[in-house]
């Protein structure tokens, strides 16, 4: 067995392969001391099948600020009546040549 393939077999090598094929990913976050609970709780209920759900829809309620869009889409959706975006037409400067 080479070395590659024996560190592959690792316990925790196994174990993060079945959280990968179950859709589980690891996320490291850094929080003030006293939200570590609460993060671990939040966690937990987006990994439990009774709370899940709801949890989503709560966070997402009141967190989700939607889908990223583009800096054109962006512009077409600002409110911009009454304001004059319109520029003079810059000819440059004349030089003699």
């Amino acid at each position: 067995m080479t070395q590659s393939s024996k560190a592959s077999r690792t316990p925790l090598a196994l174990h993060r392969n079945r959280m990968k094929r179950k859709g589980i990913v690891r996320v490291e976050v850094q929080v003030h001391k006293e939200d570590a609970a609460l993060v671990r709780e939040v966690a937990r209920a987006l990994n439990a099948p009774r709370q899940a759900d709801a949890a989503r829809a709560l966070l997402r309620a009141r967190f989700s600020t939607g889908k990223a869009q583009g800096l054109k889409t962006l512009l077409a959706a600002a409110p911009l009546d009454g304001i004059d975006i319109t520029r003079p037409r810059d000819m440059g400067r004349s030089i003699d040549l």
